[in-house]
């Protein structure tokens, strides 16, 4: 039997996969992307915005989307790590509101200085995201409570050496942002 003759069940495309488009992949996977979201974040405008940002994630990666074999494993790990990020900047945002909530009436900040600073915060999270915990709280210590090395040494019950490494860590990860 020729392969002009085949059944149209053992078809080439059949026997050969063709390989999805991202275009394909958002249309096939988009609305239950959404909707897993919603389940977890119990909002539809943020399910929806978490579920473009897994889509323009994969496109700014340049991942071989042809390549992806299990494609709503696939969406569902970048979507975990960016709604893991979402909660982490919303835990930063609601801490930087309670500090606020605590200032004397008079040295309250604009709504403009307010978020000029979260958007700093962000930054520096971002920045900040490649160290250890320990790394990031010596560094937080210092350069936000302007506390010396030995009582960063103290608090976080580490060798004042190890507030040095973990330092010039930080302050390499800042150099690297930068460039």
């Amino acid at each position: 039997m020729s392969d002009q003759q085949a059944p149209s069940h053992l078809n080439s495309s059949h026997l050969n996969p063709r390989h999805l488009t991202l275009a394909e992949l958002y249309q096939a996977h988009h609305g239950w992307l959404v909707t897993m979201l919603r389940r977890k974040l119990s909002c539809s405008h943020q399910a929806d915005d978490l579920a473009q940002d897994t889509f323009t994630r994969i496109l700014s990666s340049r991942s071989e989307v042809a390549e992806i074999k299990e494609p709503r494993a696939f969406l569902t790990t970048i979507a975990k790590r960016l709604l893991a990020n979402y909660y982490q900047r919303l835990s930063l945002e609601q801490a930087y509101m309670q500090a606020l909530a605590v200032l004397p009436e008079p040295e309250t900040i604009s709504p403009e200085q307010r978020l000029l600073i979260l958007q700093t915060l962000h930054e520096i999270d971002a920045i900040l995201d490649g160290l250890s915990e320990n790394a990031r709280r010596a560094f937080l210590l210092s350069q936000l409570e302007g506390l010396p090395y030995d009582q960063i040494a103290q608090q976080l019950h580490i060798s004042t050496r190890t507030v040095k490494r973990y330092m010039a860590q930080a302050f390499e990860q800042c150099l690297l942002a930068m460039l």
